[in-house]
């Protein structure tokens, strides 16, 4: 099984950046697509970002694009998300996820693994 752990979160003022990572294990890491999801409380799990197994392939949801960018180094099992100017309504929980397919989905029921999450603060 594959076991992700998130780090990288804490405070930020707006306009300010964070990279977030996910540091994953198990046999085929290098062949899921994984994505970021947020979760604010109260509110629904919401995607962010996702890449194929063999990063040739990215998709981002409409509002971070050209701010955030996803990536992976499959050799060090990591993914990480580096956010760029952050607006405090994007504070969230942030988490990782794998899928058990190499095909890019936005649906968090589509993936399969999940991290713990990493607190992502953006203050105004």
């Amino acid at each position: 099984q594959v076991q992700l752990v998130e780090s990288g979160g804490g405070l930020v003022q707006a306009g300010g950046s964070l990279r977030l990572s996910c540091a994953a294990s198990g046999r085929t890491f290098n062949t899921y697509a994984m994505g970021w999801f947020r979760q604010a409380p109260g509110k629904e799990r919401e995607f962010v970002a996702a890449i194929s197994g063999s990063s040739t392939s990215t998709y981002y949801a409409d509002s971070v694009k050209g701010r955030f960018t996803i990536s992976r180094d499959n050799a060090k099992n990591t993914m990480y998300l580096q956010m760029n100017s952050l607006k405090p309504e994007e504070t969230a929980v942030y988490y990782c996820a794998a899928r058990n397919n190499r095909l890019l989905r936005s649906r968090s029921d589509e993936y399969a693994y999940w991290g713990q999450g990493t607190q992502v603060t953006v203050s105004s």
